[in-house]
């Protein structure tokens, strides 16, 4: 395992995510889940990453447990507070310091910042900050960020409102973001401001775990050891001022091929680069819907519909033209013609045109 240092700390390249376990029956596995932690400590990975919100606020839960048998100096929590999921502060902080069964949290984030909650998590009523700080000097915060899903002016603001309060920031960052959702400008904005970037959606979801017969050919052909993913992390190694790459690992096979690739610093050359961006054009230019299938949109549908599943299909059907297995996902009881329109999946995705998607895709 290749690290970073970050302060007066060392840490490992690649963070383990906690928003995408493995589940059954609606629920995280928590028997797959816990083999998957215990490689990721074994392989040297020592930042774990999760949020009041994930997993329907279970995998707080799950961590804590999880990382229960390891010296608490041997791994550093990562965690966040989400505003929209309940404004107070304080309680909330008490309540993930039992779920992680910690006295200390050593990351913790304003979550989720965009066009939509900036307003609330600035609200002078709240002073959010005043808290943040009165922990960090505590000892029960060690350090203290937020993770954007906002246009660059966003990110500006924010920045600009924290002052030096904040010590890193997460974003959205990968090669097909670069361009499609301006992730370029806002790593500048970030770096300009001295800050040290952590990633999030490296792959997009998985949604760059393959690229289709053609252009994963294409990859394997130019570097036949590596997997497809392995490029979108190389890719971001690259960066200089990248020091964290989450995944959000949720099969035993994920964390081995991700392990593998962070054995060694090998970020890709110029040539490597070139090549993967004319793919990422070629691929973008046929995706329909760029979701990441983060499920912020799922909480609040008043049909239960499984968005991200059907913006997925929609994608498959818009790459390969087969109707087919769209056909007969859409015999499935919740399927997009339950739809209301009510508009609350749009209002929780900023990456979305509202106008333009939703559950509506069927019309």
């Amino acid at each position: 395992m290749i690290y970073k240092d970050f302060q007066n700390i060392s840490l490992s390249r690649l963070g383990m995510g906690n928003m995408r376990l493995p589940t059954r029956l609606g629920k995280i596995d928590e028997k797959k889940a816990q083999e998957i932690i215990d490689y990721a400590m074994d392989q040297g990975i020592n930042y774990y990453d999760t949020a009041y919100v994930y997993h329907s606020g279970k995998s707080e839960s799950f961590l804590g447990k999880a990382l229960k048998e390891y010296p608490r100096n041997s791994y550093y929590l990562a965690t966040k507070f989400y505003v929209m999921a309940n404004p107070d502060i304080e309680a909330v902080f008490e309540e993930q310091l039992r779920r992680l069964d910690t006295d200390y949290i050593d990351f913790y984030l304003l979550h989720c910042v965009n066009e939509e909650t900036i307003g609330a998590y600035m609200d002078k009523n709240r002073h959010y900050l005043d808290f943040l700080k009165e922990q960090k000097e505590k000892g029960r915060i060690r350090h203290i960020g937020f993770s954007s899903h906002g246009k660059p002016e966003i990110l500006q603001r924010f920045l600009e409102w924290g002052g030096d309060c904040f010590e890193f920031v997460q974003i959205q960052l990968n090669y097909l973001d670069w361009t499609m959702q301006n992730a370029k400008r806002q790593y500048e904005i970030i770096t300009e401001h001295g800050l040290p970037v952590w990633v999030m959606e490296p792959v997009r979801g998985g949604k760059l775990a393959s690229l289709g017969k053609k252009y994963d050919a294409v990859l394997k052909q130019n570097c036949p050891e590596w997997s497809v993913p392995s490029w979108a992390f190389r890719w971001l190694l690259g960066l200089e001022n990248v020091t964290m790459i989450l995944s959000g690992m949720s099969t035993m096979d994920q964390i081995r091929d991700n392990v593998e690739t962070f054995r060694k610093e090998e970020p890709l050359t110029r040539e490597q680069q070139m090549l993967l961006m004319n793919v990422a054009a070629g691929y973008q230019s046929r995706l329909a819907v760029p979701c990441t299938a983060c499920r912020y949109c799922c909480d609040g549908c008043p049909e239960e519909i499984d968005i991200p599943v059907w913006m997925n299909l929609y994608n498959e059907l818009s790459l390969t033209k087969d109707r087919k297995r769209w056909e007969e996902a859409m015999k499935a009881e919740k399927n997009p013609s339950a739809c209301v329109g009510c508009g609350q999946c749009t209002a929780h995705c900023q990456r979305l045109p509202a106008h333009r998607y939703g559950c509506r895709l069927y019309e």
